[in-house]
C-alpha cells in the first residue's frame, strides 16, 4: 500500500488538477499527506513499543483505508487535501511498524535478507503503481487510484490478525500527550511558514515550539522521542541523513511526472513511467545491500549509496535545465533508486541493532519520521519555488499563471494557443529545474551526513518471543 500510494497518486495528480483545478495547491496534496504521516510516525512508533505492534498496525490500516475512500469521493481540491491528511494519519504507522516487526522476528543476518524480500514487494507494487495508475486514469477515473488500496488493506489486516503473535508486557503507561501536541504544532507551523503564510511569525514560532518540545521530552516519564537515543552517533547521523534523502526523494517522485506530462506532453501512463524505474532499482539494490552487510558492515554501503544519490540528482538537474527526454528521466530515476536501496537497508538495520527491543519501535520510526519531515518540508519549499517560477513570464501570468497548468495537463492542452503553451511549458521547465537543483544540494548534504555515519558491529539485539 505504501509503495503504490506514492507512485499511483503521483501519476494521477496532473489529471486531478485538470479536473478539480487548484494548481496553486498542487504540492499541498502531497504536503498534507506527508505532514500528517510525519507527525504520526513517532507517535505510532511509541505506541507500538508500549502496547504492541499488532493493534497499532491494525488501527493504522483502518485509518489509512478510511482516508483512501474519502479521497476518492473528493469533489474539490480542498476536500482532497483534507482527506489526504486523514490518509497520512494512518500511513504514519504502516511502514515503520512493518519494519519493526521484521526486526522483532528475525536475527540480523536473516533481517538483511528479509529487507531484500520486502524490497521486492515494494518494487512490484511500485512498478505496478504508475502503470496501473495510468490505466485507471485513462479507463476509469483518477478516483479509483485511491480505491485500489482497499482490497490490499483488508487482506493485509486479515493476514496480520491471524498470523502474527507477540508477547507484550502489560503495565500502566503514561502517554506523552504534551510532547505529541508540541511536535505536531511545531511541524504544522513550520510547514505553513515555509509555504509563505506569515513566515515572519510562523517560522520563529515553530522554532519556539521545537525548543519547548525538547524541554518537555527531557522531563517526560515516557517521552515520545527519547532524547538519549539521539545522543548516539548512529541515531544522530541517521536522522540527518533521512531528512536530506527524504526531501530529495519526495521531490523527485512528486515533480518528475509533472515535468513529463506538462513539458513533454506525455500521457498519465507515460508520466508514471518516469519514476517507475526507481521502484525497480531500489529493491534490487536493497537485496544486494542486505547480502553485503555481513561482509562490509554498514558504513561503506551508506556512503556508496549517498554518492550514487547525489550523482543521480546532479544528472537530473542538468538534463532538465536543458530539456530532458523521457529516457533521461527514467535513467536518473533508476540511478537514484540504486543509491537509496544500497544505503537505506544498511541504515535501518544499523539503527535497529543499536537499541534495545523496547526502544526498537521508536528508533525505527525515528528514521521514517525524519525522512517524512524532510519530504514534507522539501516538497513545500519546492512547491513555492515552482509556483513563483510560473508567475515570472508575462505571457503566462496574463493567461492565468499556475492555473493554466491545469489546462495543459488535461484534454484541453490541444486548445491552448501555441505561444501560450510554449510559454507555460518553458516556465514549468525552468521552475522544475530550480526544484531539481534543490535536490542536488540535498544530495550533497546527504554525502556529508553519510561520511559521519559510524560503523557499528553487525550483531543481534535482544528480542522477546515474536512470530
Amino acid at each position: 500500500m505504501a509503495a503504490m500510494e506514492m507512485t499511483v497518486v503521483s501519476t494521477a495528480m496532473p489529471t486531478v488538477v485538470a479536473e478539480l483545478g487548484g494548481a496553486l495547491h498542487y504540492a499541498w496534496v502531497f504536503s498534507a499527506y506527508m505532514l500528517a504521516s510525519t507527525v504520526m510516525v513517532p507517535i505510532h512508533g511509541k505506541l507500538a513499543d508500549l502496547y504492541g505492534r499488532k493493534p497499532v498496525m491494525l488501527v493504522s490500516m483502518a485509518i489509512f483505508l478510511a482516508g483512501s475512500m474519502a479521497s476518492g469521493q473528493a469533489r474539490t481540491m480542498t476536500a482532497l487535501i483534507a482527506f489526504r491528511a486523514i490518509q497520512g494519519i494512518g500511513a504514519g504507522g504502516l511502514q515503520p511498524i512493518a519494519l519493526t516487526i521484521v526486526g522483532d522476528i528475525f536475527e540480523v543476518e536473516e533481517r538483511a535478507r528479509m529487507q531484500g524480500v520486502f524490497g521486492a514487494v515494494w518494487g512490484i507494487a511500485g512498478l505496478a503503481g504508475p502503470l496501473l495508475g495510468g490505466v485507471i486514469v485513462a479507463a476509469l477515473s483518477w478516483r479509483w487510484v485511491f480505491y485500489v488500496n482497499v482490497p490490499f488493506g483488508i487482506l493485509s489486516a486479515i493476514v496480520l490478525s491471524f498470523s502474527f503473535t507477540e508477547s507484550v508486557e502489560r503495565k500502566t503507561h503514561q502517554l506523552d500527550i504534551l510532547g505529541a501536541t508540541l511536535l505536531s504544532l511545531a511541524v504544522v507551523t513550520l510547514l505553513l511558514g515555509v509555504e509563505g503564510l506569515l513566515p515572519i511569525l510562523l517560522v520563529p514560532g515553530s522554532l519556539a515550539l521545537g525548543i519547548a518540545f525538547v524541554f518537555v521530552e527531557h522531563r517526560a516519564k515516557e517521552p515520545m522521542l527519547p532524547p538519549h537515543l539521539f545522543k548516539t552517533r548512529v541515531l544522530a547521523t541517521s536522522s540527518a541523513l533521512s531528512t536530506a534523502t527524504g526531501a530529495a526523494m519526495i521531490g523527485i517522485v512528486t515533480f518528475l511526472p509533472l515535468y513529463a506530462q506538462g513539458v513533454l506532453g506525455a500521457t498519465p501512463t507515460e508520466a508514471g513511467a518516469a519514476i517507475a524505474p526507481m521502484a525497480v532499482a531500489w529493491p534490487i539494490a536493497s537485496a544486494i545491500s542486505g547480502r553485503l552487510i555481513p561482509r562490509l558492515g554498514f558504513r561503506p554501503l551508506v556512503r556508496l549509496g549517498m554518492i550514487v544519490v547525489a550523482l543521480a540528482t546532479m544528472g537530473l538537474a542538468f538534463v532538465i535545465s536543458r530539456g530532458a527526454t523521457s529516457f533521461e528521466l527514467r535513467a536518473a530515476s533508476a540511478v537514484f533508486g540504486i543509491g537509496m536501496g544500497l544505503s537505506n537497508t544498511a541504515q535501518v538495520i544499523a539503527v535497529q541493532t543499536s537499541v534495545a527491543f523496547n526502544q526498537r519501535g521508536v528508533a525505527t520510526a525515528s528514521t521514517m519520521f525524519f525522512r517524512s519531515i524532510g519530504g514534507t518540508l522539501g516538497v513545500g519549499v519546492m512547491g513555492v519555488v515552482l509556483a513563483r517560477a510560473l508567475m515570472v513570464n508575462a505571457v503566462t501570468r496574463e493567461a492565468g499563471g499556475p492555473e493554466l497548468v491545469a489546462r495543459i495537463l488535461g484534454p484541453e492542452r490541444k486548445t491552448v494557443a501555441p505561444s501560450v503553451l510554449d510559454a507555460i511549458a518553458g516556465d514549468l521547465q525552468r521552475g522544475l529545474a530550480h526544484v531539481t537543483w534543490i535536490c542536488v544540494g540535498l544530495g550533497v548534504l546527504a554525502i556529508a551526513a553519510a561520511w559521519l555515519f559510524p560503523n557499528p558491529k553487525v550483531q543481534n539485539a535482544p528480542r522477546p518471543d515474536a512470530s
